[in-house]
């Protein structure tokens, strides 16, 4: 528990300093990186040890990220870039088909398209105040982006100490045997009302925008720790499946930058999607 404290505190130290590079290149530039090696990971889970397919994986991981934060002064098309992708993988597959079985394939390609999309959305959210159809200020992006984590990682800290103080009761016990519904529930509710004390934070001090309702946040607030839950079975279940404890090893009590982003795969695109409907963005 101590090493994965002080791991913790190592991490919000750099995401905090990350959030003052938000508009400079290094934002998209650190966000690649964690995409890369959260892909890498992935690929070593589904045993990929073609170095050519694996480097195009890697590629798409970052150049993903990049398109996402210079996409208005980039003219290349993204869907014929994505059908290249995709073909030039089962050509791969083809040529190598010994050693790259088509369901391996599969999913090291979804992996590498889902790990950098899903964390583009950080881009998207700070970007939020250069829309027209909502009067948004740059302060609501930075919410957003902290709204996002917190739900990510928080949900997960509060359900652990909930489900230990109180969990009677397992939630998955074929996926994931310590989680208890004792401790999901924990986890919602401490979130939730973390989330809102962010919120009047934000209200008092960094001045967010009238557009954003108190309920608004508390129903995001929610939805994205359930999903934040279920981001962390459905990760258990690829571990499970391919009879892993960790996707890595880079974060000391936590496993590897999968491990701690793999809520965040969900969460992140929720967020946005919920932004769509709620603002019309």
């Amino acid at each position: 528990m101590k090493k994965r404290l002080i791991t913790a505190a190592i991490g919000i130290g750099v995401a905090v300093a990350w959030l003052f590079t938000m508009y400079t290149p290094v934002y998209s530039i650190v966000l690649s990186i964690v995409s890369m090696i959260a892909t890498y990971e992935m690929l070593k889970v589904f045993d990929i040890k073609n170095i050519v397919f694996r480097t195009l994986c890697l590629l798409s991981s970052a150049c993903v990220i990049l398109y996402a934060d210079y996409k208005d002064k980039i003219s290349v098309p993204l869907f014929p870039v994505i059908t290249a992708f995709i073909l030039v993988c089962l050509i791969i597959m083809v040529l190598d088909h010994k050693n790259l079985p088509f369901q391996n394939v599969v999913c090291a390609m979804f992996s590498a398209t889902l790990i950098p999309a899903s964390l583009s959305c950080a881009i998207l959210f700070r970007d939020v105040y250069k829309l027209d159809t909502k009067d948004f200020t740059k302060s609501d992006g930075v919410f957003f982006i902290i709204l996002a984590f917190l739900c990510s990682w928080l949900t997960d800290g509060f359900a652990l100490f909930a489900g230990k103080a109180f969990g009677k009761h397992k939630l998955a016990p074929t996926i994931s045997p310590n989680k208890t519904i004792e401790g999901a529930v924990g986890g919602v509710v401490g979130n939730t009302l973390f989330c809102i004390g962010v919120y009047y934070i934000f209200k008092a001090k960094f001045n967010l925008s009238p557009t954003i309702k108190l309920w608004e946040t508390i129903v995001c607030a929610f939805a994205l720790s359930a999903i934040s839950i279920f981001g962390d079975l459905a990760a258990s279940t690829i571990k499970r499946s391919r009879g892993i404890k960790d996707f890595g090893n880079i974060l000391p009590g936590h496993g590897g930058i999968m491990d701690r982003f793999d809520s965040s795969l969900f969460v992140f695109p929720t967020l946005y999607s919920l932004l769509v409907l709620i603002y019309h963005i």
